[in-house]
């Protein structure tokens, strides 16, 4: 019997890298992770899964790098999703954004995106956008104590109501690429990785490729999920 992956998780690690291999700059190398996402995304489509998160932004890197090279990932995640819209209005694609995404001069940009995916069924991508696990928790800490719930009644099912992602399923994959010097999450999606199963590639991201992907989801179903007992 297959194991269930109902949501999969990617951190697309090693575009920066990638490019410096090259002796290419930073920006080509995200330019190539865009095309390999868009494959993958495509790929995806043909799948039983019904959520894909994708960790493409997270607050570290916002505060890290230059305010040029922000621009122009800023700008290149413009020309991908304005592409990417076709095909999620065609395909009845929903697209979620996790993050403090409001506070970035894209926020007005990703709010018309939104709008126009809210009432799509088919599938849910979800873009981990200037995003950090332990903030998610905190912001959802903050929202609990705004709304004056008693200590008492604060259970698991409250602050999963509070996070970024309270409609989204618990994570059962998560697969990450550029993991040449170590295997870590780097604060994605802390509470929903409870009990998901992991995948680390050496592979740079702009590498990765959908037979790659078939191979984790198989790699996937082989496993035995235990979830505690």
């Amino acid at each position: 019997m297959l194991n269930e992956l109902r949501h999969l998780g990617i951190i697309v690690d090693g575009n920066r890298r990638w490019a410096k291999k090259r002796g290419l700059p930073a920006f080509k190398g995200h330019e190539e992770g865009a095309k390999t996402l868009e494959k993958i995304l495509k790929k995806l489509k043909e799948t039983s899964i019904k959520v894909v998160s994708l960790y493409v932004w997270s607050l570290k890197n916002h505060e890290k790098r230059s305010v040029m090279e922000r621009k122009k990932i800023f700008q290149l995640l413009r020309v991908f999703f304005n592409k990417l819209l076709k095909t999620l209005e065609k395909e009845k694609i929903k697209v979620v954004f996790s993050g403090r995404w409001q506070e970035t001069e894209m926020k007005d940009f990703i709010k018309n995106i939104l709008d126009k995916t809210k009432n799509f069924e088919n599938k849910i991508i979800n873009f981990c956008f200037m995003y950090d696990g332990q903030t998610e928790i905190v912001d959802a800490v903050k929202k609990i104590i705004s709304k004056n719930i008693p200590k008492e009644s604060i259970t698991e099912e409250v602050i999963k109501e509070n996070l970024y992602t309270k409609n989204l399923p618990p994570l059962d994959l998560i697969i990450r690429t550029g993991m040449e010097d170590g295997k870590r999450l780097s604060g994605f999606l802390l509470w929903d990785s409870s009990y998901a199963e992991f995948i680390f590639h050496n592979t740079y991201w702009p590498d990765y490729t959908e037979e790659m992907l078939i191979k984790d989801i198989e790699e996937f179903n082989r496993r035995k999920r235990r979830m505690g007992e």
